[in-house]
């Protein structure tokens, strides 16, 4: 068998197996990267979405806030919305619907945010909203969840008004005021509370998905492609040593019929 698998064309076949196995299991490693991501997320939320609310300055240090590591967690502000700076965010999904978020400068003591106040439908006849809520004017005591910034989607473009995603540095360059671009806000309610708003952000799913039965399948595979190649070989070589069985056995044929043959004579 080894002599065999030491061959020109079992040695390529030797090769494109380990080469099958070491992608399937970079895809193994990309799923398990991927599930750990997605339970740090749920942990994420258990730990932070649901805390009583603290105030918005007592997070914020001398520096950029670390979004990330606070995500969810609800803070306490007070301020006023600059409503002629709205900007809605495409394709937003929700419960199988498509529609816009509504983006909306905040301005509290010294520093500007974005607040997201919810998602609107897309329009009956028109990719626009049929009604979006006003904004409340005058001030306005919030509580909202921390939120960072999204990534820039290129090659997406929007209407003016518009923007494919929530992503802050081009939310600066759309508004005539400096806003925070390491945090926004999803808010979670207004007081005074508004006759009508905007539906709010929805509780994210704890579900981590597949990826960790995606990651035994890809590492599985890995190891089917070596069982085919030990099987494929196997094969051979038993076909190999029938072919030597049956040549051995005419050889004794010859032999035996030369000697009945010599015998008659």
């Amino acid at each position: 068998m080894l002599r065999l698998l030491l061959t020109r064309r079992w040695l390529g076949y030797l090769a494109l197996t380990v080469v099958f196995a070491v992608v399937a299991s970079m895809f193994g490693l990309w799923q398990w990267d991927r599930r750990g991501q997605a339970v740090a997320a749920i942990e994420k939320v258990d730990a932070n979405y649901d805390r009583d609310p603290v105030e918005l300055s007592s997070l914020l240090g001398t520096g950029p806030l670390d979004a990330e590591s606070n995500e969810w967690i609800p803070v306490s502000l007070e301020g006023s919305y600059l409503a002629d700076e709205q900007v809605l965010v495409r394709t937003r999904p929700r419960s199988g619907s498509v529609g816009f978020e509504v983006l909306v400068p905040f301005q509290s003591g010294d520093i500007t945010m974005i607040v997201s106040r919810g998602w609107v439908s897309t329009g009956a006849s028109q990719d626009f909203p049929d009604v979006i809520p006003q904004t409340p004017q005058g001030t306005i005591q919030l509580v909202a969840r921390v939120k960072p910034s999204e990534p820039l989607l290129r090659g997406r473009g929007a209407p003016e008004g518009q923007i494919a995603s929530i992503h802050l540095s081009s939310l600066q360059e759309m508004t005539s005021r400096d806003i925070r671009e390491d945090f926004y806000l999803a808010l979670g309610g207004e007081n005074p509370r508004p006759a009508s708003a905007p539906l709010p952000t929805v509780r994210p799913e704890l579900d981590e998905g597949p990826h960790l039965s995606y990651t035994f399948q890809w590492y599985l595979f890995a190891l089917m492609a070596f069982g085919g190649l030990g099987y494929m070989l196997r094969q051979e070589v038993r076909v190999h040593r029938g072919e030597d069985v049956s040549r051995k056995a005419s050889r004794d044929d010859e032999e035996e019929d030369a000697l009945l043959d010599g015998a008659s004579r």
